[in-house]
């Protein structure tokens, strides 16, 4: 049976504190380089995170992507009027229920913003090739884990359980 010393918990307590400064460093320089390409784009931060949403999930309904993004679905609805006024969306009625929408990113605009995010992948692809198959699931999964802990924190605020 192994013993945890007060010095391998206070070593374990600083490699955590430095992780989760790490993660909080990410975040804001992703938010930078986010906020750069949105300028460079002509795009406000919230459209952008929801036209990334619309690209990864979409085709989408609103309210599904108002859930997704944590938004009010009247602030989506604008959100999605600015998006397809400037052509990086297109709503479709569905042909069942004329009431139904769903909403789809335009492939000729997104690359577009692959263009401009392509130093951050050339660099991060780079970087994955410093680690083997194992270290890159290792963090995949960390990743995955962080995501869903950030997820159910922020419902639990949404809906004042926090």
């Amino acid at each position: 049976m192994s013993h945890v010393t007060s010095e391998d918990g206070r070593s374990r307590r600083q490699v955590t504190t430095q992780i989760k400064d790490g993660l909080r460093d990410l975040h804001n320089q992703l938010s930078t380089l986010n906020r750069q390409v949105g300028v460079q784009l002509a795009i406000k931060d919230t459209d952008m995170d929801c036209l990334d949403l619309i690209s990864r999930h979409g085709p989408i309904s609103p309210s599904a992507l108002a859930r997704r993004a944590g938004l009010h679905p009247a602030t989506m609805t604008g959100i999605l009027d600015r998006l397809e006024r400037a052509g990086w969306i297109a709503r479709e009625r569905d042909a069942a229920d004329r009431r139904a929408v769903t909403v789809r990113a335009l492939p000729d605009r997104g690359r577009e913003v692959y263009r401009l995010f392509a130093g951050m992948n050339a660099a991060m692809d780079s970087i994955c090739d410093d680690y083997d198959q194992q270290q890159l699931e290792l963090l995949a999964g960390f990743l995955h884990k962080i995501t869903d802990a950030g997820h159910t924190a922020a419902g639990a605020l949404a809906d004042g359980s926090a």
